[in-house]
């Protein structure tokens, strides 16, 4: 059954940023999305308040083609009936429009994106009076962040420049998908069914669930006591409000309570099901789709692997004097909800592990930073003369800001001063190659070989139900070892019961606690705190090193049989197979009802 138009409402359409243009990335570049769906629109807003964005949108080396921006007087539609629909628009209501397309691998997709800034101040409170009696709420209360009022302002703008766009097409509801990606494409969503009723089916595509975001990171027994309260709550059918209390002070929870009035909703994993019943009894009532996050699954060789393992491990010699056994990496955001101080605790128990016998060592490299740009060039070739950085780091100079201080002296410092055998390299840079990164990282460098040469892969997040870039090293032959609640875990499960081995995931459990420790009820589980929080990581990752401990591979016939095991549950969960076994189905599973 073909999909005639989908347009994803998002504010990654401009470019990627994080997760969700991740998705997007993988989704709409697959040969079965664009076999189904015949015209794909990415829609949001016009990032005109970020330098960084804007200066990418220009750039000579983005894949952007602009066919109409006012803001930078290209008007290559003017002459053309729809864009003299979208001057029309722009001078009605005093906005700016970005109408372009952009590569996504072989394939080309629409991009519209809409500043609504400078917004006629009668327009805005027309629309904002619509939404606020669509959404029984008092708008007026959020208007003081910045971020919630971008959203609320750009819908009904953005909605009159998409039918302005796609006129065209048959205004079906069974036609025209429109796609709201989180929050943030709810307002779009809402204003889409009251602009022009029956024009749209709407659809939620739910990446996470904002409060329990809040609840896991604020708390002192994260993850272990949020999700023990959660899953007793579902038991006894209680809400996230009856045990954690009133989260409207939070301006994305109205938002989301809406959602249930979309033609359908999907989510990216198991764990945001879960959370979405557990947030509102209205989820409960009504079907949501799952659609996972899918892996890149490129074909890497032994040999590919044995080069780049040699100049991960020359890197480590040229900073501490020797050549590891092991080389190890995490790959992520410099945020409390990555749970980095995990890794310590499990290498802490490997080092133990290692050095019996032949006295092994290792290396894990950590490439994160909290600076937004990433530093200069000329400042890191300064620091590593002058004090040894990335091995030794300063926060008396501006060089280590914001969690990454926490982070190195709380875990990097006293870890590595206590293993000889097992060290913790922080990069705080941006970039992975000589220039970016000093003199003594090999010349032939990439970020490719950090991948495809790493042994083993962290990611014991306590808050990522979206989470899969913890598992893209599997096609390299890496282990992998997530936290259980991160939300590849469910789609391992699946190609597990389809009888493909994933040997290389190592599963972390903070969450499941010894029945004598607690009495099985919700309000008991609202009482985990540090002392049992840490508990359970210290008990639990001593577990997860045994378990990597007798994984590691040892030669390079274990290596070969790791690539040939990482790369065949790779591609069993290809974004090629999240779309044409999940995503495709469940939009026309919502087509069929609709006609």
């Amino acid at each position: 059954m073909s999909i005639p138009l989908v347009v994803h409402v998002t504010h990654e359409a401009a470019m990627k940023i994080g997760g969700i243009g991740a998705v997007l990335e993988g989704l709409l570049a697959t040969s079965a999305y664009n076999h189904h769906v015949s015209r794909t629109i990415l829609a949001g807003p016009f990032p005109v308040w970020d330098e960084n964005q804007m200066a990418r949108i220009v750039s000579p080396q983005t894949s952007l083609q602009v066919r109409y921006a006012s803001r930078f007087n290209i008007f290559g539609l003017v002459d053309t009936e729809l864009g003299r629909r979208l001057l029309k628009i722009e001078r009605e209501l005093n906005i700016s429009v970005f109408y372009g397309s952009a590569a996504f691998g072989p394939h080309r997709h629409e991009i519209i994106l809409v500043d609504p800034s400078h917004m006629y101040p009668e327009a805005r409170t027309a629309f904002t009076a619509e939404l606020q009696s669509l959404l029984s709420l008092d708008i007026g209360r959020y208007s003081y962040d910045l971020e919630w009022q971008l959203f609320v302002d750009l819908a009904v703008p953005l909605v009159r420049v998409l039918n302005a766009l796609v006129v065209e097409v048959d205004p079906g509801s069974s036609r025209r998908f429109l796609i709201a990606h989180d929050w943030m494409g709810l307002p779009t969503a809402l204003a889409a069914r009251t602009e022009q009723p029956g024009t749209w089916s709407t659809v939620f595509y739910a990446h996470e669930v904002a409060p329990v975001r809040r609840l896991v990171e604020e708390h002192e027994g994260h993850d272990t006591r949020f999700y023990n309260v959660m899953r007793k709550g579902l038991d006894w059918v209680m809400y996230l409000d009856n045990l954690f209390g009133s989260q409207h002070d939070l301006y994305k929870v109205p938002l989301l309570h809406q959602a249930t009035q979309c033609d359908a909703i999907l989510a990216v994993s198991d764990l945001v099901v879960d959370e979405l019943q557990f947030f509102g009894a209205a989820f409960r009532n009504i079907p949501i789709d799952l659609v996972y996050n899918g892996l890149p699954a490129p074909v890497t060789t032994l040999e590919e692997k044995r080069e780049s393992r040699t100049l991960l491990q020359a890197y480590c010699a040229n900073l501490l004097g020797f050549v590891p056994d092991y080389v190890m990496s995490h790959v992520t955001r410099m945020v409390l909800s990555k749970g980095l101080w995990r890794d310590g605790k499990v290498l802490s128990h490997l080092a133990r592990l290692l050095a019996q016998g032949n006295f092994q060592s290792a290396v894990l490299l950590v490439l994160s930073t909290a600076h937004i740009t990433g530093r200069h060039p000329d400042q890191i070739r300064e620091w590593e003369k002058d004090y040894g950085w990335p091995v030794h780091h300063r926060s008396d100079n501006g060089e280590l800001t914001g969690a990454e201080i926490a982070f190195y002296y709380d875990v990097v410092e006293p870890f590595n001063r206590q293993h000889p055998n097992v060290k913790i390299i922080f990069v705080n840079q941006f970039g992975w190659d000589r220039q970016r990164c000093g003199t003594r990282m090999p010349a032939a460098m990439s970020f490719e070989d950090l991948r495809i040469g790493t042994d083993l892969e962290f990611g014991q997040s306590i808050y990522e139900p979206f989470g899969i870039a913890q598992l893209e090293p599997l096609a390299q032959g890496a282990l992998c070892c997530t936290s259980s609640v991160c939300g590849c875990r469910d789609f391992v499960q699946r190609i597990r019961e389809q009888g493909i081995e994933v040997p290389l995931h190592i599963e972390a459990d903070y969450v499941t606690l010894q029945p004598s420790w607690w009495n099985a009820s919700p309000f008991n589980a609202l009482d985990i705190e540090y002392t049992i929080r840490n508990q359970v990581e210290e008990e639990n990752s001593f577990r997860v090193a045994q378990q990597i401990y007798s994984l590691l591979p040892r030669t390079d016939r274990s290596r070969a049989q790791h690539l040939e095991t990482g790369q065949k549950a790779s591609q069993a969960m290809s974004w090629e197979v999240v779309a044409q076994d999940y995503f495709v189905p469940a939009l026309q599973r919502l087509q069929s009802r609709m006609t």
